[in-house]
């Protein structure tokens, strides 16, 4: 017994020994290994405290154990690290640098992912939700309501492209008359090129179905820039403005079908964060502004969340806002879509 003792301490103290170290300008040590440092950021991965990130002008030296890929300005090399107050010695290269020329470092996962999202296919790195929604009722009145709703994206190194698909369809049946409630389709498709770590160009088209605003479809593609105001490991915050085309064919009921057509500035935002280890959540607002009419504007605000319940499984929360300042005669310059159901993830 004294014997497994002994070797069980010895294998945790030789672990330990081999274990990266980071200290902190104010003392603080954290030993671990080392998972990333990107723009101005340190992850590590701590034997106690788990993965946490920190600034990276706030350490004062580094030990690493293992070889980790360390990009500087001209060139990627693979080495391991001993940074000390104003140099990054690399061992393996025999080589001293400064810190600020240390571009990024990756241990062999994250170079592993990095080097994936290089050069994808166009039908790789995809991943997304599609979930599937059903509510009924039965008796003296019979009600169904079904939704969908599809959410994907395919984020690479410099850019990112996202699809989007949701409906909702009801119906009630009272003393056998049976009628539609609700009807309503909303889609389309977003791409984002990275400029620069911060500043990004972007392009859209939305289109949208709405039975009971009397709206055939409303088509709007447009394109702008951006900036992003957030960016961490779990979520994003982009600022996004531009100019759009909207194009509008409505066919109220009893009356003659019309179009309405428009150039529109708009600005807005994306937003997705994860809030712990099974949910996340993406929010997406628009604000579009007529530029022949100052009173004419609509607005769009879509929020989802969606929490796994295994690593395939996930329950979906979504709310869809749809505004607009000046309906067909007759009808609410408002309209929601909320829903709930059970979805599958795809991609990795």
């Amino acid at each position: 017994m004294r014997f497994r003792f002994a070797v069980t301490v010895a294998l945790i103290s030789i672990g330990a020994l081999r274990a990266d170290q980071v200290t902190f300008k104010n003392g603080d040590r954290i030993t671990g290994s080392i998972v990333k440092k990107d723009a101005n950021n340190l992850t590590i991965k701590g034997a106690l405290t788990g993965v946490i990130t920190v600034p990276w002008d706030q350490v004062e030296a580094v030990q690493s154990d293992s070889p980790l890929n360390v990009v500087l300005a001209d060139k990627t090399v693979k080495a391991t690290l001993d940074a000390s107050p104003g140099q990054v010695q690399l061992r393996e290269q025999h080589e001293t640098v400064a810190p600020a020329q240390v571009v990024a470092i990756r241990n062999a996962d994250e170079q592993a992912a990095y080097e994936r999202r290089l050069h994808p296919g166009l039908a790789q790195l995809w991943t997304g939700t599609a979930t599937l929604g059903f509510a009924g009722t039965s008796g003296n009145s019979q009600t169904s309501s079904f939704t969908t709703a599809v959410a994907a994206a395919r984020i690479t190194n410099s850019d990112k492209t996202s699809i989007y698909f949701n409906s909702v369809r009801a119906s009630a049946s009272v003393n056998g008359v049976r009628s539609t409630t609700a009807e309503a389709v909303r889609g389309g498709w977003a791409y984002s090129r990275n400029m620069s770590p911060r500043f990004l160009l972007n392009t859209f088209n939305d289109y949208e179905y709405d039975r009971f605003q009397s709206l055939d479809l409303r088509f709007v593609i447009g394109g702008g820039a951006g900036y992003s105001a957030w960016k961490a490991d779990r979520g994003r915050l982009d600022l996004l403005a531009g100019l759009a085309y909207d194009h509008s064919q409505f066919a109220p009921a009893g009356a003659a079908a019309f179009t309405r057509s428009s150039a529109d500035s708009y600005f807005g935002d994306d937003f997705n964060c994860k809030l712990n280890a099974i949910t996340t959540i993406t929010q997406s607002f628009r604000m579009f502004n007529k530029l022949t009419d100052s009173s004419g504007y609509r607005i769009n605000f879509d929020l989802t969340s969606n929490t796994k319940l295994k690593k395939w499984l996930t329950w979906s929360l979504g709310f869809s806002d749809r505004y607009l300042s000046d309906p067909v005669p007759g009808h609410k310059t408002n309209d929601l879509l909320y829903t709930t159901g059970l979805g599958v993830t795809f991609g990795h």
